[in-house]
């Protein structure tokens, strides 16, 4: 079996399943964020009186931190509410972070786990070895029942990327290459196990970029196996060992596809409206007139991205005529760019810093994009109406593309500010 379907076996204790079985598993955590009141409503309306294990449920609020509406605001003081009574101590409020970033930082996240969110980019946790996955408000809702999950167990496709990355191209532009190459439908409902020596010589942030947007493709979960630089982050985290268990994929093991990528020469990559499978070359829309740029989520959010603006950015003045928005993903991260000094020099070169959360990403708050406007983002998603209007453009890219792009003002390949990146 692959490791994939070894920690799904043993949720399910079964010796062995197979792809396109229907088991039922022990689920080990679950996240619910401050969109999924009905959640809530419900476990209520199932006759709920008790989550299964308090101790195993979290509440995250990311998406609308602080509230910006009155109805946003009944829902987190519900929210807040319901873990109170039921002594649930995992409540990330609104300073807090995104829920993909504050989890594992928390130590919550370990390989071997099954963990389920009301989020679709949960495959973020395969970074860590987890089998990560999202679901709507009625699943979740019996899952605080009964702490058990229904799953058919997914065919797995390999994703193997080899080379190494070229100065100025960083992990977004590998997986936006990847989703060019494959399209949004290639694994639907099916498992992606991301390897090759591209994906070993990547750091945490840049493994959790991959994983993050193979949801993208239509990804039931992502994987990584779990190597030394995994367990080295997870002691930082003082994520409790005894929970931990790698699983070793079967060297039998036969995959529905393989699908090799050598990204020695790739050039930086970006997504153009209004699909995420819609990638050229930067090179291919140079030129394109910039009036907001994004850096944050859950995709593009960490102190490695904001370093990069930093890198970039540093005694400089973005163009006048466009506005560039930083949301770190965690309060740890903004802690951290401000101790190192970036936030400071990032806000002197024109950047608007908002507290950390998913922000603009979702297209509710802190710098919606109006009609007819253009908009480069580090983000996740790119289709009409994601980031504010429908009527306004939105082009996927790496930290670096959309720092230099602010700095322009116009799309552009990071590679031009030679040693900058």
């Amino acid at each position: 079996m692959h490791a994939i379907e070894k920690i799904l076996a043993r949720a399910a204790h079964r010796e062995v399943i197979k792809s396109g079985e229907i088991i039922t598993c022990d689920i080990d955590l679950v996240e619910i964020n401050d969109l999924y009141l009905q959640v809530i409503e419900s476990f209520d309306e199932m006759n709920g009186k008790k989550v299964w294990d308090p101790e195993k449920v979290v509440f995250v609020f990311d998406h609308y931190a602080p509230a910006p509406t009155i109805k946003s605001a009944q829902t987190q003081r519900d929210m807040r509410s319901f873990a109170w009574q039921q002594g649930i101590r995992h409540l990330f409020d609104i300073n807090t972070g995104v829920c993909h970033q504050v989890m594992p930082e928390a130590g919550l996240v370990y390989p071997g786990m099954i963990l389920v969110a009301t989020d679709s980019h949960t495959t973020t946790h395969g970074a860590f070895g987890a089998f990560g996955t999202g679901v709507g408000a009625t699943d979740l809702a019996s899952i605080l029942l009964t702490g058990k999950m229904w799953f058919r167990v997914p065919e797995i496709i390999n994703i193997k990327i080899s080379g190494d990355l070229k100065p100025g191209v960083l992990p977004k532009d590998i997986i936006l290459y990847v989703l060019g190459q494959l399209g949004t439908k290639k694994a639907l409902y099916k498992a992606v196990e991301f390897s090759g020596e591209a994906i070993e010589n990547l750091d945490i942030a840049g493994r959790m970029v991959i994983c993050n947007m193979a949801v993208e493709m239509g990804a039931k979960t992502a994987y990584i196996q779990p190597d030394e630089a995994t367990m080295t982050y997870l002691k930082s985290r003082k994520v409790d060992f005894d929970k931990v268990v790698v699983h070793e994929t079967d060297s039998d093991y036969q995959f529905s596809e393989q699908h090799n990528f050598d990204i020695s020469n790739l050039d930086p990559q970006i997504a153009t409206p209004h699909s995420v499978d819609n990638v050229v070359p930067v090179g291919a829309v140079k030129g394109t007139k910039v009036n907001q740029a994004f850096i944050g989520s859950c995709t593009g959010g960490r102190v490695e991205d904001i370093e990069i603006a930093y890198n970039i950015l540093k005694g400089k003045k973005i163009n006048n005529k466009t506005r560039l928005v930083i949301i770190p993903a965690s309060k740890e991260i903004l802690l951290e760019c401000i101790n190192r000094g970036y936030m400071q020099e990032l806000v002197r070169a024109g950047a608007t810093f908002t507290a950390p959360g998913c922000g603009p990403c979702l297209g509710t708050h802190q710098g919606v994009i109006a009609p007819g406007e253009v908009c480069v983002t580090a983000s996740n998603r790119n289709f009409p109406g994601r980031m504010g209007s429908s009527d306004a453009d939105i082009y996927l890219a790496s930290p670096a593309t959309v720092a230099v792009s602010a700095l322009l003002g116009y799309i552009t390949d990071p590679r031009e500010l030679e040693g900058e990146v």
